[in-house]
């Protein structure tokens, strides 16, 4: 990061946009090309968690090198949004999103338009298990049983914007002080807080942890390449991310801004998805569904409180609880 934000410094010619990623990086990488191909632009794309990224918003409020911020949840784009970090653009495709990603792009006041949807689920390796003779858990709440003690991995809410989507989507289906309960016993389980959210799914793919809590799409890929992964829909019910796009506000090259936001909504933009190999449900009505893309419509979602829990000062009530209460413990 501090080569890339350098570069000019150095005498390197400086490109003409710069991109924090929150996606897989296997999906920057096919976006970058695909996006300089197109534009015949060259851009700078390097990959952060959502969460390190709203700290460097935050952090250059005053003199941004960041133009894009592409992938990541959408809560906190919209926490992003509220701190006038962000700046308004109308899409030139935003009305073939489908009504989920209209209606975010309307709640965030026109500072960032939804790109994909994820539902949040968890995949254990049907090897481990089997040879450690354990049983099969289809709930949130059979996490807590002490014979997965060390065996679980989750990411960090406070950098990793999926798990602070699972910390939402447990308060929001149990009520904050049982979610909170929740999830000290799940902490017992635990092998590691990971960064990244997509770190526990791949853990458990390598057999590493028997149970990784993630987006059911980032397992959906590792299991397609040929990890022994089941993937679980909670039988309680779960929640869901809409991972968004948004220009930022002081952006030095916001022209190339501008494009990079209609590429990524445009249903050619929306591809590079699929062809990086991850199945996310897109935006765009007219782009083609992953094969692999977890049916949304057959999963007992809740209904999740996006302005609520994209408010900055939710967020740091929440984190700041689980640091006194669950963080301590480790």
């Amino acid at each position: 990061m501090v080569f890339w934000l350098c570069t000019a410094a150095a005498g390197m010619a400086a490109p003409a946009l710069n991109v924090l990623c929150n996606v897989d990086e296997a999906w920057c990488a096919v976006m970058k090309a695909a996006f300089e191909k197109t534009s015949g632009l060259q851009i700078s794309m390097p990959r952060f968690s959502t969460g390190e990224t709203l700290d460097r918003l935050r952090a250059g409020k005053d003199a941004s090198a960041v133009d894009v911020w592409w992938g990541g949840t959408g809560d906190t784009h919209l926490q992003a949004g509220s701190e006038n970090l962000l700046q308004p653009y109308q899409p030139a495709h935003e009305r073939e999103m489908l009504p989920w990603a209209q209606n975010f792009f309307a709640m965030s006041g026109g500072r960032s338009a939804g790109i994909y949807a994820g539902a949040l689920g968890f995949a254990y390796n049907a090897d481990v298990l089997r040879d450690l003779k354990l049983p099969a858990p289809t709930c949130w709440k059979d996490l807590t049983d002490t014979a997965y003690r060390g065996r679980i991995q989750i990411g960090d809410p406070r950098s990793s914007g999926t798990a602070f989507t699972a910390l939402a989507t447990l308060v929001q289906l149990f009520g904050e002080d049982e979610a909170f309960r929740f999830w000290s016993a799940l902490d017992r389980n635990i092998s590691s807080y990971t960064q990244a959210g997509s770190a526990p799914a791949k853990a458990a793919a390598r057999g590493e942890a028997l149970i990784g809590i993630s987006f059911m799409h980032d397992a959906v890929t590792l299991k397609q390449a040929g990890a022994p992964l089941v993937i679980v829909a909670p039988c309680e019910g779960t929640g869901y991310e809409i991972g968004a796009v948004s220009i930022v506000k002081g952006a030095r090259n916001l022209d190339n801004a501008r494009r990079f936001v209609d590429f990524a909504l445009s249903a050619e933009g929306q591809a590079t998805g699929a062809a990086a190999g991850q199945n996310h449900v897109p935006a765009n009505a007219l782009a083609s569904l992953p094969d692999g893309a977890p049916d949304i419509s057959m999963i007992r979602m809740v209904d999740y409180d996006f302005a609520t829990f994209g408010l900055p000062e939710e967020r740091q009530r929440l984190l700041d609880r689980f640091d006194a209460e669950i963080r301590i413990l480790n």
